[in-house]
């Protein structure tokens, strides 16, 4: 059984929020590859449908430049919900937002948002200051210099957040292999994180069929 402490995501307690990852503003990306974002940001939906962990997303302005959120968040993720906004800037000043995740009863909110340095700093500085404990997956929140993230890193981090990556914030959804769905989470590893994790998976299945193997084997020379 899987223990959690104070600096670890309990799945069971956590909430995933995706700000404002939009076709527009993902143009504005220039402290990583955008396919690489985008990939992360797929990966993150999907481990969190997987972890039956609740999912809000919402856009700026997305019928202006911003643009619209990229289509394959909800389409992996059809149970996560979409809150718009009315203008605001920071989702927090959003009343329906706030009142969203504040009914899950859930108090570990994982936050990835474009751009890095407003989208998920601002939120996160806010859901801080009302007592949650949040996690900020970097990789998944592009940002329009380097410079700009590691400021924004420095700001959030002093504020009580706890910076971490997609791969880290997957396996600590998952939390054991010893579930039923577990190949599934290994799926998302190769398929938008680690590509060359497809080589453990491999070696694996190939570990399996020999070890069935070697059982079949050993019954067929049993039972002459």
């Amino acid at each position: 059984m899987a223990t959690f402490n104070k600096w670890m995501i309990d799945p069971k307690d956590a909430v995933l929020l995706l700000i404002d990852h939009q076709s527009g503003l993902f143009q504005l990306v220039k402290d990583m590859d955008v396919p690489t974002l985008r990939n992360n940001v797929i990966a993150l939906a999907k481990a969190a449908r997987l972890s039956k962990i609740p999912t809000f997303t919402t856009a700026s302005v997305p019928d202006g430049p911003n643009g619209p959120l990229i289509p394959e968040i909800h389409q992996v993720n059809p149970e996560a919900v979409y809150i718009p906004r009315t203008g605001q800037i920071n989702a927090w000043d959003n009343p329906k937002w706030v009142e969203a995740i504040g009914k899950t009863g859930r108090k570990t909110l994982v936050i990835a948002g474009t751009l890095t340095s407003v989208c998920m700093a601002f939120p996160t500085l806010s859901a801080l200051e009302a007592g949650y404990k949040v996690f900020n997956v970097v990789d998944a929140s592009g940002n329009y210099s380097a410079m700009a993230t590691e400021v924004t890193l420095a700001r959030v981090t002093q504020a009580g957040a706890m910076p971490t990556d997609t791969f880290a914030t997957l396996a600590e959804f998952m939390s054991t292999w010893n579930r039923p769905d577990a190949m599934d989470f290994a799926a998302i590893m190769k398929d938008h994180i680690v590509p060359h994790y497809q080589l453990l998976m491999e070696s694996y299945e190939k570990a399996q069929k020999v070890q069935v193997e070697g059982r079949e084997t050993k019954l067929d020379k049993l039972s002459r």
